[in-house]
């Protein structure tokens, strides 16, 4: 067993599991939503991103690609977070709706991350 492999189909996985436990709930609840799933969710999302620069085929550029889309939606999300509750603490159904899109939407990058992740491990030949 190759642990480098193992780690790095775990923190494939876990940010592809943060990402959904951010994601499901009603989109324009704020309290469906935790602002500290978000980040890690995010952090997560990052370390997942460098640890797929090592990868040089072809499969891992496009690893790495969904990764940075990942990774602008959910930068994206934080930013959009902020700014709303900037002045005054609270957020509007209406913003918590887009930020949980971006997260879908990072979502969906992820989950790509992991089909192309199974496909690569049921392709591997010794």
């Amino acid at each position: 067993m190759n642990l480098e492999k193992v780690v790095f189909g775990f923190f494939i996985l876990l940010a592809l599991t943060v990402n959904f436990s951010f994601f499901v709930g009603e989109i324009d609840n704020p309290a469906h939503h935790h602002h500290y799933e978000l980040y890690a969710a995010l952090v997560i999302s990052l370390i997942t991103t460098v640890l797929k620069f090592g990868d040089r085929s072809q499969m891992g550029a496009i690893l790495v690609a969904s990764s940075l889309v990942a990774d602008l939606q959910l930068i994206a999300a934080v930013i959009v977070w902020g700014t709303a509750t900037a002045s005054d603490g609270s957020i509007s159904p209406d913003t918590m709706a887009s930020i949980v899109s971006l997260s879908g939407g990072a979502l969906v990058a992820n989950t790509v991350s992991v089909i192309l992740l199974v496909v690569e491990t049921l392709l591997f030949r010794r």
